[in-house]
């Protein structure tokens, strides 16, 4: 039996619960962010890059993780040998569409390095991107050498 000093609380509680509908759609609920990550297409790059590092010859995952005031872009590259350096996500120019495409940069090893493991090779670089930047953006792509992924909201 309930307690009749409990009876309020609950039906309190049950009209809040039947509220909560509308969480499904808000930018409030995490599921509503950016989703898994897919294999896509490569994005033509522009003619003269200014950046002088090469593209990673792979990209291995991208996750787009919330955290307070943004999100972050975190990869997985896999360069062909150990020794890759200097990482980082680099921004092309938001096209209209809503599609943020970052290049995954790397300098080479400056000297001849073995190949070693996968694990080994693994080249892991983040960029914080604020809720401002992300009202206008739909999609996030990551694109290397020889591929691209990307998650989309």
């Amino acid at each position: 039996m309930i307690r009749p000093t409990l009876r309020p609380a609950l039906i309190c509680l049950c009209l809040v619960l039947a509220g909560c509908g509308g969480f499904r759609d808000s930018k409030m609920n995490p599921f509503n962010w950016f989703g898994r990550s897919q294999e896509v297409e490569k994005v033509a790059l522009p003619a003269a890059p200014q950046d002088r590092r090469a593209l990673v010859q792979q990209v291995v995952t991208l996750h787009v993780e919330e955290v307070p005031g943004g999100a972050i872009v975190r990869a997985t590259g896999l360069p062909p040998t150990q020794g890759y350096w200097d990482a980082e996500l680099v921004p092309q120019p938001l096209d209209e569409s809503g599609r943020l495409v970052l290049d995954f940069r790397v300098f080479p090893p400056i000297e001849a390095m073995r190949a070693g493991t996968p694990p080994s090779r693994e080249v892991v670089v983040a960029l914080y991107l604020s809720n401002y930047k992300l009202d206008s953006i739909r999609e996030i792509v990551v694109q290397g050498e020889m591929n691209a992924r990307a998650a989309r909201r």
